[in-house]
């Protein structure tokens, strides 16, 4: 009721327009975002042996936010350079072809990014350092445990670093501002050790997501009730994408 919620692949206008920007996006422009550069050196890549489907992502991103002409797209940090390429694009193709699409601008919360359990990267599935929504509460502690911490601390007696330890990073998110307090004291001053950090870690993270797990388990057990929604917001979203396409076409003078 509040958002169309559809599936990528029921429009598929969105790869009709993925391939009309790409005919006006300069190579360079793809090749100088950050997240490029570390997706190569993560997959042992090179810029010339890294296949388009990773060096084009970002146009198929600008696609999916500019078909519905939006103006406010909620991401995480690391993906603000790709709405500012996104906007680029944008200005590029309005000045070939005239004014069609809004510039669209980040949106960003209040934790715009979450350190993965290795302590070195964003939290992603890709690289196992995440944890699961859907996840138990006992899967998720059982997760939690497994997290990075201060290396220097290597004895509980040790007092810790809480500034470069990734547990005390996720105290801060999902802790509240007095118990993220006290876990920063009682680190500094070795009164509290790692394991007892990460399990009232994992207690505050089991917490938070209490709510959205019982919601999640009343849809999940009400599967004609996804479909309907997915099929519905689908119709919706290729009314407007269609829309979007026909002006483009016209703009274009592709007939």
């Amino acid at each position: 009721e509040k958002s169309i919620v559809f599936i990528q692949s029921h429009v598929p206008e969105v790869m009709t327009l993925h391939t009309l920007l790409s005919m006006v996006t300069p190579l360079g422009w793809l090749t100088r975002v950050p997240t490029f550069k570390d997706k190569v050196r993560q997959m042992h890549e090179t810029e010339e042996t890294v296949n388009y489907g990773l060096v084009g992502y970002p146009v198929l991103q600008t696609a999916d936010i500019i078909l519905y002409k939006a103006d406010t797209v909620p991401v995480g940090q690391d993906q603000v350079p790709h709405i500012e390429l996104s906007r680029e694009i944008v200005r590029r193709f309005n000045n070939m072809f005239g004014d069609t699409f809004p510039e669209p601008q980040a949106k960003l919360t209040d934790a715009p990014l979450l350190l993965g359990l290795d302590g070195q990267h964003k939290m992603s599935k890709t690289l196992d350092n995440h944890l699961e929504l859907a996840a138990t509460p006992e899967e998720t502690t059982k997760r939690v445990m497994t997290a990075f911490t201060d290396p220097q601390r290597v004895r509980r007696d040790i007092p810790g670093r809480p500034e470069v330890c990734n547990i005390y990073s996720l105290h801060k998110i999902f802790s509240g501002a007095e118990a993220t307090s006290t876990v920063y004291d009682e680190c500094t001053t070795a009164a509290r050790g790692c394991v007892d950090c990460k399990r009232h870690l994992a207690d505050s993270i089991n917490d938070y997501l209490k709510d959205f797990r019982e919601r999640r388990s009343d849809i999940k057990s009400r599967p004609g009730y996804v479909q309907e929604i997915l099929h519905e917001g689908g119709k919706k979203a290729r009314a407007i994408a269609v829309e979007t396409i026909a002006e483009v076409y016209e703009k274009m003078g592709l007939g």
